[in-house]
């Protein structure tokens, strides 16, 4: 490993560990406080009892330990899966993520349900954390990847890499921007100032979109008295 692969190695270790673990923990922590409040006060997902809120818990808690501990991100990095292995515990947050909408939807629907506003803010919050970590996984091959010589196409185009003059370092994309094209794709449905280059790019961001506004949609049915 040269010095230059070196160098990028140690500053996407510094992201992951201080910046996409807090965000994973994050999530981790709306969970688990939604469930014990489920538990508390006897809350009901589409007749599902309060532990449905928990089932995500533990892919996401490996992917925190594979984000923030030395030893299992070695480990991925010597059997050579550490991006996939983090790409597929992503993948079962958002499809856990997405079956909750789905069921709570059952609920309103079917006039179950008491504490949709709730449930929908966790839901919401956890979409926006989720597709922001997909956003900064997949960005030209993730964040080794990109920080390395000749790194592959970008997925995305942030407005900085536009104005980058002669003799001005480089300017690189953290979790944090990720965090914010993930927050306003959530609210706008479309792009703002970042424009997706790929169509992977392009299909999370119309999923995440998709999500977003089925529970901003429930949030309205709500207010205007459509459940019941």
């Amino acid at each position: 490993m040269d010095e230059t692969e070196r160098r990028a190695l140690a500053e996407e270790v510094t992201e992951s560990r201080w910046e996409a673990a807090p965000a994973v923990l994050v999530v981790i922590v709306f969970q688990l406080a939604l469930a014990l409040i489920s538990f508390m006060r006897d809350w009901k997902l589409w007749g599902l009892p309060w532990w449905v809120w928990t089932i995500a818990v533990p892919p996401e808690a490996i992917l925190l330990i594979a984000l923030a501990w030395a030893r299992a991100r070695t480990w991925l990095e010597r059997i050579g899966h550490r991006r996939n292995a983090a790409l597929t515990l992503l993948g079962l947050i958002s499809v856990e993520n997405a079956f909750a909408l789905v069921a709570l939807l059952g609920s309103l629907v079917s006039g179950n349900e008491t504490s949709g506003g709730q449930l929908l803010l966790t839901i919401w919050g956890t979409n926006v954390i989720a597709f922001a970590l997909w956003f900064w996984g997949i960005d030209q091959g993730g964040p080794v990847r990109r920080l390395e010589p000749n790194p592959p196409a970008a997925d995305f185009r942030f407005p900085q890499q536009e104005s980058t003059r002669p003799g001005e370092p480089v300017w690189r994309p953290l979790l944090f921007d990720y965090i914010y094209v993930s927050f306003t794709n959530s609210i706008a449905f479309s792009p703002t100032d970042t424009m997706p280059l790929t169509r992977r790019a392009k299909l999370l961001m119309m999923a995440e979109s998709a999500v977003s506004a089925a529970a901003i949609l429930l949030v309205a049915a709500r207010a205007v008295n459509i459940f019941k």
